[in-house]
């Protein structure tokens, strides 16, 4: 391997200190690969036939002595050198318990160290000795593999995803994110190894799913994980939109597969994780509002507001942040059908306040949603939805230039009721600010203080009330 994949000082310092104690150090994994395909890293991984954590400790002093984190139990350690996160570790080897990921470890060699690997193109190491600095330690074929752009395991595939099931994760994350095939026998024992993913946790699990969902392409992982029978182990709800009822001859849209495609639409004009996430959902609660009627035909009836009451528990299910992203996504999966019932008929002002009332600042994200969400077949019919989206979105920006809806505050506020009828807090404080609140959506007042008093006053005896004092 020439020398100047290894230009940056670091490489000669490491080099140098690994001489001076006497140990045999390696760059190893990742950043080699990735040299190879031409991807920027910051990563790099040192591999070292010693104590790893002595090596990283004399290499940091003599780089002007950054702060070096150690992980004694792990016999790791690591400091950051011009952006780049640098870690060293002891060439080791590992035996697994059938009920744990977590393996037995010894010191090894760097061949023990390379048989461990989950993959060919990830055991490459470069060699940091003097003698033959810069020397391609290929033991497996992973150069060969990278150019045909295929993944295989070092060792037998049964016992490298046995040993460590997150490994097939990873395998479909390495597959969607470089669009490398898995080899047909290491696929094969993915399957075979698919119920022994339960002992991985699923913070793990989640981890390589949310890289899969950031891929330009996600359908690409997200086929592969139902093909090997991964996702069954951790996310029924996906299973069950696959597949087509029919019934007098009369069948719906596979959901699965709609499912994958919002997805990849979404992706082509956003990178928010969390808005993938909101197409990924937006329909997972078909199944089970799933119905047929003579007339109609296939009915999904409420969908949006069950899959949305579904959203916090499949997020805790999935160790997901139950937090803001949460209800994020949740809104959006409730809300996602309403731009597009709009786009079907003439738009009144009053439907679009609402959505804007609803939707708040995410509304601009609701309407990109709802733009992947057109996947006929039917050019015509995709370019008649596209173009109504279109008006709806004018008519958003020219109601909320107008109204100023989006973040909806009430002109009048409870304290102001209280005092204009001198009320204690109760009931009726909650049922006139939302009677104005309707009141401005349906276009009745304008969003004004003035018009929202002048409004309560004249609405003041349909709730029994009379105005005891004046409120500015």
């Amino acid at each position: 391997m020439a020398k100047e994949l290894l230009q940056n000082k670091i490489f000669q310092i490491i080099s140098e200190t690994a001489q001076e104690l006497n140990v045999r150090a390696f760059v190893i994994g990742g950043y080699v690969r990735d040299l190879h395909l031409n991807r920027p890293s910051k990563d790099i991984d040192i591999v070292v036939e010693g104590k790893g954590i002595e090596l990283a400790l004399a290499a940091a002093k003599k780089v002007g002595n950054p702060k070096v984190a150690v992980f004694k139990s792990f016999g790791t350690a690591m400091f950051n050198f011009q952006g780049m996160e640098i870690e060293f570790v002891g060439a080791r080897k590992e035996s697994y318990n059938r009920d744990s990921r977590k393996p037995i470890v010894e010191d090894g060699t760097l061949q023990e160290d390379q048989d461990r690997r989950d993959f060919t193109i990830n055991a490459l190491a470069l060699s940091l000795q003097k003698d033959n600095f810069g020397e391609l330690v290929d033991p497996f074929g992973g150069i060969k593999h990278m150019k045909e752009k295929l993944l295989k395991t070092p060792l037998d595939p049964d016992i490298t995803y046995s040993d460590d099931p997150l490994r097939m994760m990873r395998a479909i994350r390495f597959s969607a994110q470089l669009g490398f095939k898995i080899e047909e026998a290491s696929f094969e024992a993915i399957i075979r190894n698919s119920e022994r993913l339960k002992i991985v946790s699923m913070e793990r699990i989640l981890t390589e799913f949310n890289k899969i969902m950031l891929t330009p392409v996600p359908s690409v992982g997200l086929k592969l994980l139902y093909n090997s029978n991964l996702l069954h182990q951790f996310f029924p709800e996906m299973i069950k939109l696959h597949g087509v009822k029919l019934i007098d001859g009369r069948g719906h849209k596979d959901n699965f597969y709609h499912t994958l495609q919002v997805v990849d639409n979404i992706c082509k004009n956003t990178d928010d994780l969390w808005l993938r996430w909101a197409a990924l959902l937006h329909d997972i609660a078909k199944p089970a509002t799933q119905r047929f009627e003579k007339k109609a035909g296939w009915t999904f009836h409420g969908h949006e507001a069950l899959g949305a009451r579904w959203v916090p528990k499949i997020f805790k299910r999935l160790k997901l942040p139950l937090d803001s992203k949460m209800k994020y996504v949740q809104k959006l999966v409730n809300l996602h059908l309403r731009p597009i019932v709009l786009s079907k008929e003439i738009v009144t002002d009053s439907a679009v306040r609402r959505l804007l009332f609803d939707a708040g600042d995410d509304v601009d994200d609701l309407m990109v949603l709802c733009e992947a969400d057109i996947t006929s077949k039917n050019p015509e019919k995709v370019k008649k939805y596209l173009n109504n989206f279109q008006l709806v979105r004018v008519k958003l920006k020219d109601i909320e230039k107008r109204d100023n809806i989006r973040n909806f505050q009430p002109p009048v506020s409870g304290e102001d009721i209280i005092k204009a009828f001198d009320l204690k807090p109760s009931k009726v404080i909650g049922d006139i600010k939302e009677a104005i609140k309707d009141a401005i959506i349906e276009g009745v007042i304008p969003n004004e203080r003035d018009a929202a008093i002048t409004f309560m006053k004249e609405k003041a005896s349909e709730f029994g009330l009379t105005i005891i004092n004046n409120i500015g």
